[in-house]
């Protein structure tokens, strides 16, 4: 079994959420033809996407060709709204996690849903989460690697991150509004070094600040094989022990010690860098991820791990099913067909 833990989805259409809410920045989607859109961000173009963007039918199609027999859905980061108006963006998120939901249960052997929050106002970003878990029947969320100016160790955030906790909810941690983008707009860098330094931010700010200290039982995914901290680790550790007085401020225990304690995807693109990712991490924490259906992530789940000869069956039936599942907190025996 195939479990891809990182795909994205959207609905064919929502409402024109400019006019909806009476001010801009708000993705719209302009149908090019039946099986293309543009996502438009007042009259520049974001992306343009496919069909398999939005139509189960096609994604389903797309999984047979690649023997992937589950994805797990979860939005375009552009689509958060962090900056919007709190009661704007719950109207948004309700608008998306109720298509993901209809989604799951038309088709419930073949996807998981994971929900998006307005993570500016964390008590109804917490209320949504309930809904979402307890109504929807969805894993868990998605947010971004920090929410506007807060870091994810930032205080306002902790009660979400606890009530994520109390309902065993799996948190899926993606880059999004990526450091230096306005900087280094050339080139894609945003996306090829701002992207992996997102994550290690996320990563660095969750242990530095002590919430996976204080909530050990929450469980985090990291996008993109955990980004920069991976590679990382050594200088950062080494900073830990040489300025305390920065580092160790508000947890004392060795970032070393905190690798293993959260999942990332595979989506590394280098067999040497799985390599080491299993050593430092392991395979009980590194789970199938791919990107679909954008062309940054891996165009066929798990073809690299497959060309591995070192890589064994045992370890690749972790990454590609068990691990996935333990992250979400499902069984395999509710998914076969």
């Amino acid at each position: 079994m195939k479990v891809d833990v990182h795909t994205h989805i959207l609905p064919r259409e929502w409402p024109d959420l400019s006019e909806r809410y009476g001010y801009e920045g708000f993705v719209r989607l302009h149908h090019l033809d039946h099986c293309s859109a543009a996502m438009m961000v007042g009259d520049k173009m974001f992306r343009q996407i496919g069909h398999n963007t939005w139509d189960p039918e096609q994604r389903i199609a797309e999984m047979e060709e690649a023997n992937v027999d589950v994805q797990v859905l979860s939005t375009v980061p552009v689509m958060f709204g962090y900056w919007a108006r709190p009661e704007h963006t719950l109207d948004l998120c309700k608008i998306l996690n109720d298509h993901i939901a209809s989604v799951v249960n038309e088709h419930p052997r073949r996807f998981i849903g994971l929900c998006t929050l307005p993570m500016q106002e964390p008590d109804l970003a917490a209320r949504e989460l309930e809904r979402c878990v307890k109504e929807l029947g969805l894993a868990g969320v998605e947010i971004g690697t920090h929410i506007n100016s807060w870091n994810l160790n930032a205080p306002e955030l902790f009660n979400f991150f606890q009530a994520a906790d109390e309902l065993d909810a799996s948190i899926f941690v993606h880059p999004w509004d990526m450091m230096g983008r306005d900087e280094v707009p050339q080139y894609w860098l945003p996306w090829l070094v701002g992207m992996p330094a997102e994550s290690s931010r996320a990563i660095c700010s969750l242990i530095f600040g002590g919430v996976l200290e204080r909530l050990p039982n929450l469980k985090f995914l990291f996008a993109h094989g955990g980004g920069a901290f991976p590679a990382t680790i050594g200088r950062i550790n080494h900073a830990f022990h040489v300025r305390p007085d920065l580092c160790a401020v508000d947890n004392d225990v060795s970032p070393r010690n905190y690798l293993g304690k959260f999942y990332i995807d595979s989506i590394v693109h280098e067999p040497e860098m799985m390599r080491y990712l299993l050593k430092i991490i392991g395979p009980e924490k590194i789970a199938l991820g791919s990107d679909y259906p954008f062309v940054l992530g891996e165009l066929t789940p798990g073809a690299m791990i497959e060309s591995m000869e070192d890589i064994t069956l045992d370890i690749r039936e972790k990454i590609f099913s068990s691990t996935p599942l333990e992250f979400l907190g499902i069984k395999k025996e509710a998914l076969v067909r």
